[in-house]
């Protein structure tokens, strides 16, 4: 019998499909530093991870019966890919599984963004009571996202979610992608009816320079790609979100263009130095924070791990 370690956790739904085709699914959680260990002592043929597990090059060599390594999500940033498949052992992600979720979670940091939710939710306990006048014309300024124009940096499938959900709520959409020339975006609603867009690229400082709000999807990179010289080419009063990978976004400059009200809100599920992110990003009282849970809903979770079961059963069977 073929056994799996989901170290990082799977739903349900994926250990029920893996056990009705004879797969022993562990679900314990072993400590970085104890998994080669663990994995040789008890013969795993299998690992899956999320973003806490690391797969590296020396996992992987010492670690002889693996055959497959399983990343729950879109990012391999923290498997070593190429020398796993050099080695025979396959590599396999979850692209599609949790692209509405991390579109939804976009949408919360504007929406609480737009109308100041990050600050208020702070205030309200510590002086609802006696300062309610002054906190309701301090929050009052708000606007719309209606007719306002998104700018996403990476318009792969998260990028093409979040831009739906952009549409369908009455903005117009700009995106910059190295890889996609254009893109047609069907909007799918409750009674079967759809609704098409066809969306071209744009280059980088077009978006930059006429999106009222900006959004980041892209894959974990060496440099950054919104810093101090990208900030400064949008217009003043912006929000920026991030909820793609840490260190795609310089957080120093982030930092300087909120102070000086360049930015007037920013929005961010991850963090240059998570899982320990800067106090100064944590206290700043113009970032609506997260802690890394794009994909973690109950919905995306459930496909993840159907998901995966399925290309293991394939691959492994």
């Amino acid at each position: 019998m073929s056994k799996i370690l989901a170290n990082d956790g799977i739903a349900q739904t994926g250990i029920n499909l893996l056990e009705k085709e004879g797969f022993e699914v562990i679900t314990t959680t072993v400590a970085q530093e104890q998994l080669s260990n663990y994995i040789n002592d008890n013969n795993i043929s299998c690992l899956l991870v999320r973003s806490a597990t690391e797969a590296r090059k020396s996992l992987i060599d010492s670690c002889p019966s693996l055959k497959l390594i399983g990343r729950g999500g879109v990012g391999m940033d923290n498997i070593d890919v190429e020398y796993a498949k050099s080695k025979g052992v396959h590599v396999i992600n979850t692209p599609a599984a949790s692209s509405e979720s991390v579109a939804e979670l976009v949408f919360a940091h504007l929406f609480g963004g737009i109308r100041f939710l990050y600050d208020s939710n702070r205030n309200m306990p510590l002086d609802g009571d006696s300062k309610f006048k002054q906190l309701k014309k301090s929050y009052a300024g708000g606007t719309e996202l209606r007719g306002k124009t998104l700018g996403l940096i990476g318009f792969g499938r998260i990028g093409q979610a979040t831009a739906k959900m952009a549409l369908g709520l009455g903005m117009k959409v700009l995106f910059n992608d190295k890889f996609v020339p254009k893109a047609t975006i069907q909007i799918p609603f409750f009674d079967g009816q759809s609704i098409k867009f066809e969306l071209e690229n744009s280059p980088m400082e077009e978006v930059l320079k006429n999106s009222d709000f900006i959004s980041v999807h892209v894959p974990a990179q060496k440099t950054y790609v919104l810093g101090e010289k990208e900030f400064g080419m949008m217009k003043a009063g912006v929000g920026v979100i991030n909820a793609s990978r840490g260190g795609v976004l310089d957080e120093v400059a982030l930092v300087d263009a909120l102070e000086s009200e360049k930015i007037a809100f920013a929005g961010l599920d991850v963090f240059e130095s998570e899982p320990n992110p800067e106090i100064r990003i944590l206290m700043h009282p113009k970032i609506s924070l997260t802690p890394h849970i794009g994909a973690a809903t109950k919905e995306a979770q459930q496909r993840i791990g159907t998901e995966l079961a399925m290309q293991i059963i394939e691959l492994l069977k």
